[in-house]
């Protein structure tokens, strides 16, 4: 019963996670706000609602490495979402065709991966009992929205106009309404996902740790897997790329609201396996900087080199962090 429950919720957000992508690349048409910031803030912000849901409930179990290994293996996921749309996404290499912006997300990201080990590796609180992550990652999520934004209305207008008139058809105030239901329902129903998780985890007999890295941190990162592939069918690779690498930053900044709801010090009792998480989404992030600079002109079969390196370093980290369980 509870495989079904959780095949059935899953369906429902894919079918709702399609209709986000469709309003949310219609609305950076009709605001002007260029596709890369709005997967950024926008459409990131809603596909990440189940991990913020699943990191509050399993704190307020006291469940500190499903909450944290939620984060984390959802980072790492959402990477590897990177080769699924390059394999989809034609003869071109996906990292290759990626507009330069996006490169402040994975510059900020790396920043925040490096507080975060830090923060593991330390355990500390910093004021009182928050510790020392909290305040810094609200700052720097701020700051790497603002400077998106900023780069994003920098770009040229031809290139802006290019983007334009694909949903002409469509009233702004029909795409808003469009946008705030079908998130709404991404919402409800992934919010489902990561106590079915958990039970189908409890079955299993697997360490914390690795379920909640690889089990929870997958199911919570359904939405992404759909709203990417979505946006990636309507041509708007942009969009699917800052939904990813926004998403990832979303999920910093739910460690440092986990932080806040944990009566002590919350990283402190997290288990020591979670840096190996930390260390391969580090060496994920730098494979998609090398990318998008060195932009390969072909793929070898159906992913390009760095993409096909993501794989490998997905199973790499689901590996070692089996094996420290």
């Amino acid at each position: 019963m509870t495989l079904l429950a959780f095949l059935a919720v899953a369906l429902a957000v894919v079918f709702a996670g399609q209709r986000v992508a469709f309003y949310g690349d219609a609305l950076a048409e009709k605001r002007g706000w260029g596709r890369a910031w709005v997967g950024l803030i926008l459409v990131a912000a809603t596909t990440s609602l189940p991990e913020l849901i699943t990191g509050t409930s399993a704190v307020l179990q006291g469940l500190v490495d499903i909450a944290v290994g939620d984060v984390l293996g959802s980072t790492l996921f959402n990477l590897l979402i990177l080769s699924l749309l390059d394999a989809v996404g034609g003869r071109i290499p996906l990292l290759g065709r990626l507009h330069a912006g996006h490169a402040l997300a994975v510059g900020f990201a790396l920043i925040f991966l490096a507080l975060q080990g830090a923060a593991l590796w330390w355990g500390g609180p910093g004021l009182g009992p928050v510790s020392w992550y909290t305040p810094l990652a609200l700052l720097l999520y701020l700051l790497a929205t603002r400077l998106t934004f900023l780069y994003e209305r920098r770009r040229p207008v031809a290139e802006v106009e290019r983007l334009e008139r694909l949903y002409g058809h469509l009233a702004e105030d029909q795409v808003v309404r469009g946008y705030l239901l079908w998130g709404g329902m991404v919402v409800l129903a992934a919010s489902l996902l990561p106590t079915l998780a958990e039970r189908l985890a409890e079955e299993t007999g697997l360490g914390a740790s690795f379920v909640g890295t690889a089990l929870v941190g997958a199911t919570t990162s359904l939405p992404e897997v759909v709203v990417t592939l979505a946006a990636a069918r309507l041509g708007a690779f942009d969009l699917a790329v800052g939904d990813l690498l926004g998403s990832n930053l979303f999920n910093a900044l739910i460690l440092a609201w986990d932080d806040l709801l944990y009566p002590g010090s919350f990283f402190a009792a997290a288990h020591e396996s979670h840096l190996a998480a930390v260390l391969v989404a580090f060496a994920m992030y730098g494979v998609v900087l090398l990318g998008m600079n060195y932009q390969a002109l072909r793929k070898l079969a159906v992913l390009s080199w760095d993409t096909l390196a993501l794989l490998g370093l997905y199973l790499v980290g689901l590996f070692w962090l089996y094996a420290l369980r």
